[in-house]
């Protein structure tokens, strides 16, 4: 008898309507996988992105396609082969064939043993959901392309997104100065992540912001602009034909380029997130929690923006 499971996923690209309920079989994990029970996801830029259809040259059209990159939730099963896993340990972590059409919003997810690590012990698993995704993103992008020190300054765009949330906390735990662009409603929220200075993005322009040792983007525009801001910059956010272009362009400038990559969500990165929590350096922002039969309006929501951190589907 097939055992099945609820997943939310949409049969065509289209607005957050399309997503919808389907029941499917539970997975079985080959060797070198576990089998994780999801407590919760994140819904995340790259889920908006390509259930829209943004993301085709690398998605095709091969449907039905799941939702959700990263999770929470506990090991219900083991691979054969591998002694380090045993059922019911707390995981987190994130799925590598995602643009393949799997997705993590679902009761179960099979994940290669690489892509998890131990959960934090300090969060539940709701809050926990929404770091994965945007902190291994972060510190890649401060740690590894930044070279973040101590004393430095930096500029984060976009600081009140799942991204920039976490960039705003990790720099100031690392002894950097944080200036933060945001929302106008979000600049007190900011700052009591750590921002030394918080500004309203609509009434700051670069030409009224001083040289930075780093900018870090999560907006992607105006990149050229920003690029003459910082010593070193760092962007996620390069949708558009205006943005690539400002990216190969500068690469021209030698260190002064833009650096972007794919941050991925390997076991080495995850348990680096897993410690900063642990230490007291991050702390989640849930701009609101949403059951997994309503993963449409979770898509909506976070559309529609205007709000502090990620939103979070619970997996009942």
């Amino acid at each position: 008898m097939t055992i099945t499971m609820h997943a939310a996923r949409y049969d065509h690209y289209g607005p957050p309507s399309v997503l919808g309920l389907h029941t499917v079989a539970v997975p079985e994990p080959p060797a070198g996988h576990l089998r994780v029970r999801v407590h919760a996801t994140s819904v995340n830029a790259v889920d908006l992105m390509l259930r829209a259809g943004g993301g085709r040259p690398l998605s095709g059209n091969r449907f039905p396609r799941g939702v959700g990159l990263d999770f929470v939730g506990e090991v219900d099963a083991v691979g054969e082969g591998d002694s380090d896993w045993r059922p019911k340990d707390r995981v987190w972590g994130g799925i590598p064939d995602y643009f393949r059409g799997a997705g993590t919003a679902a009761e179960y997810v099979v994940v290669p043993v690489n892509h998890v690590a131990r959960a934090p012990r300090t969060l539940d698993p709701v809050s926990a959901a929404a770091l994965p995704t945007g902190g291994v993103t972060a510190l890649i992008a401060l740690h590894d392309h930044a070279r973040l020190r101590a004393g430095q300054t930096v500029l984060v765009r976009g600081a009140a997104g799942g991204f920039g949330h976490v960039c705003v906390q990790l720099a100031h735990a690392m002894g950097a100065r944080v200036t933060a662009l945001a929302g106008a409603g979000r600049l007190a929220a900011v700052r009591d992540l750590g921002a030394a200075e918080a500004l309203d993005y609509r009434r700051t322009s670069p030409k009224d912001l001083p040289l930075f040792d780093v900018v870090v983007d999560a907006v992607g525009t105006e990149l050229a602009a920003y690029r003459r801001l910082g010593r070193r910059t760092v962007t996620i956010a390069f949708g558009s034909p205006r943005a690539l272009a400002a990216v190969a362009a500068s690469t021209a400038h030698g260190s002064r380029r833009i650096r972007t990559f794919s941050g991925k969500l390997l076991t080495p990165t995850l348990q680096r997130l897993t410690a900063h929590v642990e230490a007291g350096d991050l702390r989640p922002s849930v701009a609101a929690v949403h059951p997994l039969t309503e993963a449409a309006e979770a898509h909506r929501s976070a559309e529609a923006g205007g709000s502090l951190g990620k939103h979070v589907i619970r997996i009942s």
